[in-house]
């Protein structure tokens, strides 16, 4: 069993077994919601000063920090391709024009020239509606390197598109978790898995996001269906309060209409929090690591 890291952004995750802690909270305003491309590239330094040679999941703390990933895919060790899958409620796959955030991290990692494809599952969020079709970046999708699985979704736009073979539309998170599972059996790839917790109904985990639909056994049963290993892996979704210094950061979490978090009842969301970190982790430190060809040479 590899070693779980903590990058201690806001303080959010508790204390887990053979845990490595690193402090980072002057990282905070800079990071949360989103940053540039400059200050990411930064923080991608300090993480290759920081972390061990050998590591095992990634905690990143708040959903607000889910670009995160992106660095840490693209230091993936090896030279060999994998897949990316993605657990969450949005396609974080968003228009942003002021560098990087949370919700737009997903065609980044899906231009990596390592990265063969991009699955992000779970999705129940308007955000790949034929509202917001616009707000989507489109060219991961027309490219064949990266796919939505949605539940309870509208997204007939995507066929009259030319788009369909990218989204996997079903009725109830049941269907798509099983149509999922039997296709990473058919084609096991080395996976780089990342979960974002508001993928889950909100009795699972609380979130400062908009939720899924998710439970635990989906989750359970999509992570044990992973057969080609894992080549790295990371969890995000804690919930921790925070008031930006930043007006403009302050402001585009208005504009995407971020949930405020109820103080009174923060420690009891974050002890269901840790359950359920406490699972996930048992269930993929159970998964085999992929091999060395894998992780080092074409798969």
């Amino acid at each position: 069993m590899q070693r779980t890291v903590i990058l201690d952004l806001d303080h959010s995750v508790g204390a887990l077994p053979q845990r490595l802690v690193i402090p980072l909270e002057h990282w905070q305003e800079a990071l949360r919601f989103g940053c540039s491309l400059a200050a990411l590239r930064r923080f991608r330094h300090a993480l290759d000063d920081t972390l061990p040679t050998d590591y095992g999941t990634i905690m990143l703390g708040s959903g607000d920090f889910h670009h995160l990933s992106w660095p840490l895919i693209e230091r993936v060790p090896g030279n060999g391709q994998f897949q990316v899958v993605v657990l969450d409620n949005h396609p974080d796959n968003m228009r942003f024009p002021f560098g990087v955030h949370c919700g737009s991290w997903v065609r980044r990692v899906a231009a990596l020239p390592r990265v063969r494809h991009v699955h992000v599952v779970g999705i129940g969020s308007t955000d790949i509606g034929g509202g917001h079709a616009w707000e989507n970046y489109l060219t991961p999708l027309r490219r064949g390197r990266l796919s939505y699985w949605s539940a309870g979704v509208d997204v007939g736009w995507a066929g009259r598109m030319g788009l369909a073979h990218a989204f996997h539309g079903f009725a109830c998170i049941d269907a798509l978790v099983e149509a999922f599972c039997d296709a990473q059996r058919a084609q096991p790839l080395p996976t780089y898995l990342s979960i974002d917790k508001d993928v889950f109904a909100a009795q699972v985990a609380r979130t400062n996001w908009d939720q899924g639909h998710m439970l635990l056994e989906h989750a359970m049963a999509i992570i044990a269906s992973l057969c080609g290993g894992l080549v790295g892996s990371d969890i995000t979704g804690e919930v921790s309060s925070y008031r930006y210094r930043s007006w403009w950061k302050r402001r585009l979490s208005a504009i995407d209409q971020q949930p405020e978090i109820d103080e009174r009842q923060l420690d009891q969301w974050q002890a269901q929090q840790h359950a359920l970190n406490l699972q996930l982790l048992q269930a993929i430190d159970a998964m085999p690591m992929a091999s060395a060809s894998a992780r080092h040479g074409n798969p």
